[in-house]
C-alpha cells in the first residue's frame, strides 16, 4: 500500500522532477527530444526496410501521391539536393518511382510503388509505438497540452522564418 501524507490521502510513488527549468532549457531539452524519437522511431522502421527520415516521403506521397521533388522538399522542410538523393535511393529500393507528368512533360513527379503503399501501414504502427513510448505514464491532458504547446512553438519559428525569408522593400 502506498504512504499516506500527513493529510491522509496516498502519495504517489512516482517521483516528479522537482528541478526548476527557464527558458534557456527549452532548446536543449527539445533537441534532445526530437533526437531521441527520431532514434526510436527509426529503429522501430528498420524491419520495414525503411530509413531516418523516408517516413515522411512515403507519408507525404499516401496524401498527395504524385509530387515533385521540389513539393516533396518543400512539404518535408529539406533542400532539393537533398530530397534528390533521398527519392533516388527509396526508388532503387522499390518504395517510389519517378514518372513525367501526364500534362507537362518538362515535370517529373514521384509515386509510391505498391511496395511503398504497404509500407504505410508499417510507418504508422511504428509511429504509434514510439508515441506510446515517449508518453509513457502521461494523462491524455498531458498529452494533449504538450502537442498544443509544441504547435504553438512550431508556429512561432515558423512564423519568424517566413520573415527572415521575405525581401526587404526598397
Amino acid at each position: 500500500m502506498g504512504k499516506k501524507h500527513k493529510d491522509g490521502k496516498k502519495q504517489k510513488s512516482k517521483k516528479k522532477d522537482q528541478t526548476e527549468y527557464t527558458v534557456v532549457d527549452l532548446s536543449p531539452a527539445l533537441t534532445q527530444a526530437a533526437r531521441s524519437m527520431r532514434t526510436v522511431l527509426s529503429r522501430n522502421l528498420l524491419e520495414s526496410g525503411l530509413y531516418a527520415g523516408q517516413d515522411g516521403v512515403i507519408t507525404s506521397l499516401a496524401e498527395s501521391d504524385g509530387m515533385t521533388a521540389g513539393a516533396l522538399a518543400h512539404k518535408l522542410g529539406v533542400k532539393a539536393p537533398t530530397m534528390t538523393r533521398t527519392i533516388g535511393r527509396m526508388e532503387a529500393q522499390g518504395f517510389l518511382e519517378r514518372k513525367a507528368d501526364a500534362d507537362d512533360a518538362r515535370l517529373t513527379k514521384v509515386y509510391l510503388t505498391d511496395l511503398g503503399r504497404g509500407s504505410v501501414a508499417a510507418i504508422e504502427q511504428a509511429a504509434t509505438a514510439c508515441d506510446r513510448l515517449a508518453t509513457l505514464d502521461f494523462s491524455e491532458k498531458e498529452i494533449r497540452n504538450l502537442v498544443r504547446l509544441l504547435k504553438a512553438i512550431d508556429g512561432n519559428l515558423q512564423a519568424d522564418a517566413i520573415m527572415l525569408e521575405e525581401p526587404d522593400e526598397i
